[in-house]
This record gives structure tokens, C-alpha cells and sequence, in this order.
């Protein structure tokens, strides 16, 4: 249980995070195509969050042990049973946080990034063309402090899952065998 929950919620929030920080880079590009490439950085960081489940899944798999050959004693403790869930649940669900909160920064941040750098209005005005009027030809420091700013926080988002999984390796290695050992 702790393998197959350390992949598939640590890929779940992976998945979660890349969906929804793809489908503003996508929305983004349409209007400032030249923003695509700096902006895919939350899609990347996204799917680092499902390696880390893979890792937590070999560990965990690498560390059951097969009943005892001609005896079929089992020598797999309940004890190491519930450290490998309690290591699996602890990866997966840190990934699943941290794979929602990445999405999210990266949806709002690729938006915001994208729209201060092609000048337009995320107000509602009366011009149609949906462009500020200001001529606010300066902006490129703007963009880049709220590049900066996204950057940190999809960095301390991505540091919630390094944390689940710094956890999951040190509580991963109790084990406790059973039977004649």
C-alpha cells in the first residue's frame, strides 16, 4: 500500500500541477508568444513531483522482503508494514500539496507574467481592444519582478514535496523482521 500510495498521489499531484499551470502557459502564448519558454518553468517543476513518488515507490518495493522459501513463513512485520505506508502516504500526499499549490501559482504567475509583458488590461474597460492606452512602454522590470516573485514561491511549493520525501527515506528504513531472525 505504501508503494502504490507514494506514486500515484506524488503523480496525481503532478499531473494536477501541470495541468493547470499547461493550460495558462497555452492561454498565455496565444498572446505572448514570446513569454512561452520562460514561463514553462512551473510545467517542469510539476513533473519533478512524480519522480519523487518513483523513488519512494523503488525504495519501498526494493525493501519487501519474499516469504521464506519451502517454509512460506512470512517474514514481513506489520511493524515495517505500516513504517512503508506511513513512508508512502507521507511522499504522496506531501507531492499531492505540493503538485496543487504549483499548479495554481503557476496558473495565476504565467497569466500575470504573460498579460504585464503584451500590456493588457485585465480590468474591464471601455476599449475594446483590450490594451492599456498608457503607453506603459516600461514594464519589462515589472515582468521580471513578478517572474521573480512566482519563481520563489513555486520554489518553496516544490520544497514541500522535498520535505515529504526527506521523511519518507528516514522512515522508510525502520524495519522490524519477523519469524526465527
Amino acid at each position: 500500500m505504501g508503494v502504490a500510495a507514494g506514486a500515484v498521489l506524488s503523480n496525481w499531484g503532478s499531473a494536477w500541477g501541470t495541468w493547470k499551470a499547461g493550460v495558462s502557459l497555452l492561454n498565455t502564448g496565444i498572446r505572448h508568444p514570446g513569454s512561452v519558454m520562460k514561463n514553462v518553468i512551473p510545467i517542469v517543476m510539476a513533473g519533478v513531483i512524480g519522480i519523487y513518488g518513483l523513488i519512494i515507490a523503488v525504495i519501498l518495493g526494493g525493501n519487501i522482503p519474499s516469504p521464506t522459501v519451502g517454509t512460506g513463513e512470512n517474514v514481513y512485520s506489520i511493524y515495517t508494514g505500516m513504517a512503508h505506508l506511513c513512508a508512502g502516504l507521507c511522499c504522496g500526499l506531501s507531492g499531492l500539496a505540493a503538485g496543487g499549490c504549483i499548479g495554481i501559482i503557476g496558473d495565476y504567475g504565467v497569466r500575470s507574467v504573460g498579460y504585464r509583458s503584451s500590456n493588457i488590461s485585465v480590468v474591464f474597460s471601455t476599449d475594446k481592444s483590450g490594451f492599456d492606452e498608457g503607453g506603459d512602454e516600461g514594464n519589462s522590470g515589472d515582468e521580471n519582478k513578478l517572474f521573480v516573485g512566482m519563481l520563489i514561491m513555486l520554489i518553496f511549493s516544490e520544497a514541500l514535496a522535498l520535505y515529504g520525501l526527506i521523511v519518507a527515506l528516514i522512515v522508510s528504513q525502520h524495519s522490524y523482521p519477523c519469524g526465527g531472525e
